[in-house]
């Protein structure tokens, strides 16, 4: 079976094991919640960030209540995620920029977004696919890199290269979709220190299944 193969088999397989149409576990209602949820999520799980922005969104409810606030006020309010104060920081200038900048909405393209503090690819391709269903590339995290890399989907180890492998390997319109699926699937069964091959539906087809 080759890359490309393997990867539309797999693409299939998860789509029927968790959905057809995946999105992203962090709560949002808006671009620019989006924006803070993803932003917060670095380094820091999914569940605690939609905890946070829970009682966050209901206090900040524009863009112009981030861009009021300060860093230090709003680093109080984001405390329990990994590396708040930068964070913070980040949010509250990306808020002031999308006002000055962009007529207070979050822009629509690559080049834009990951002008904004705090916004790199990564964060760029999520907020891409998750608000606006553009698919500008492949969300890159640690799951995903380790699915890819297990899966032979790729050989490189710097997400930008494995992005681009995967890219070449499932079409456009899927992109969004793949990235989901395999966050799903290396949280709940190809995990990082113990991949659980008995419930694994891609077990047959995976060149790692003997780690």
């Amino acid at each position: 079976m080759t890359p490309g193969e393997r990867a539309k088999e797999t693409l299939k397989r998860l789509s029927r094991k968790y959905s057809k149409t995946p999105r992203t576990a962090l709560n949002f209602a808006s671009p620019f919640e989006l924006l803070v949820a993803t932003v917060l999520s670095a380094q820091t799980t999914d569940v605690l960030v939609n905890k946070v922005t829970e009682r966050l969104f209901k206090k900040y409810t524009s863009v112009e209540d981030f861009a009021k606030s300060t860093p230090e006020a709003l680093a109080r309010d984001v405390s329990s995620a990994n590396f708040y104060k930068t964070k913070a920081k980040n949010i509250v200038n990306s808020a002031k920029m999308v006002l000055a900048d962009f007529n207070g909405n979050v822009p629509k393209t690559m080049e834009e977004l990951v002008s904004l503090p705090g916004v790199a690819r990564k964060t760029g391709n999520i907020i891409l696919s998750g608000a606006y269903g553009i698919n500008e590339g492949i969300a890159v995290d640690t799951h995903v890199k380790r699915l890819a890399f297990r899966l032979g989907l790729t050989k490189h180890e710097d997400p930008v290269k494995i992005e681009q492998d995967l890219m070449k390997l499932i079409p456009r319109s899927e992109w969004g979709n793949l990235s989901h699926l395999l966050i799903f699937h290396g949280r709940a069964v190809c995990q990082a220190r113990k991949p659980k091959h008995d419930v694994c539906v891609l077990a047959d087809i995976c060149p790692s299944r003997k780690i």
